[in-house]
């Protein structure tokens, strides 16, 4: 393992790409403040992971958790992927609050902490990663608002970005867009949910994919990306690698 001076806080850390990233990044010779509610999930992480881990159980989309975090630890690295698990249903069956419910989560725990770190602000020099979406792309019929919610997340880095050069701040703001994958507990439900739209099983339905993201492909993709002080604005990631757009 790498020895690193940097601080990272890394919200929804408890599970999925968020564990993956915790843990890529601690790897890596960080020293992460992983955010989430889920204590025990927490808890667990640290046991795993060790003393560069530091669990916080806290909810993400607080604005005096994102400016108290940002104050008390000074972080040269945000990795803002906390979200809710959205209802996989046709517009038709959803209710505003289901359809809603990403922004509420996803879209929420985004603008909180970018607007902290312009505040704070941030050291020059750092970065926030804001995790979107694949299917900020293409749309997400049956995941109500989540498509909208990850897209606002790239508009959202793109007014940040602004914000940080008008101001001379030296803050780098990437967005990464992870490819539906069956691999993650919100990645198998849309699996299932459009297998059945098809008329396929699973596992049909996996094949035509192609390479499966993994969660620690992602981890790596985040550990790559803040060490690239000249990175592009936005990527995605896939079972292929990193890609850059935009």
């Amino acid at each position: 393992m790498s020895e690193s001076n940097r601080t990272a806080v890394v919200t929804g850390a408890s599970r999925g790409f968020g564990r993956a990233i915790a843990a890529a990044l601690v790897a890596s010779g960080d020293r992460v403040v992983g955010v989430a509610r889920d204590e025990q999930a927490l808890r667990e992480l640290r046991a795993e992971l060790g003393e560069r881990f530091v669990p916080l159980a806290a909810d993400a989309t607080e604005d005096t958790v994102a400016e108290q975090v940002i104050r008390d630890y000074r972080p040269d690295l945000l990795v803002l992927n906390a979200g809710a698990r959205p209802p996989m249903a046709p517009v038709h069956e959803q209710s505003w609050e289901t359809f809603g419910r990403n922004w509420e989560t996803d879209t929420k725990q985004a603008f909180v902490w970018i607007g902290a770190a312009l505040r704070a602000p941030m050291p020059p020099g750092s970065a926030v990663i804001a995790m979107s979406s694949g299917a900020a792309l293409n749309g997400s019929p049956l995941s109500g608002g989540y498509a909208g919610a990850k897209a606002t997340i790239r508009f959202l880095r793109t007014y940040a970005a602004d914000e940080s050069q008008r101001a001379g701040l030296g803050i780098r703001f990437v967005a990464l867009l992870p490819r539906l994958t069956p691999a993650t507990g919100l990645g198998a439900d849309a699996v299932a949910g459009y297998a059945a739209r098809e008329g396929i099983d699973v596992d049909a339905y996996v094949a035509g994919m192609g390479p499966v993201l993994t969660p620690d492909q992602v981890g790596k993709a985040v550990v790559e990306l803040a060490g690239d002080p000249d990175s592009a604005a936005e990527y995605l990631v896939s079972g292929a690698g990193l890609r850059q757009i935009g």
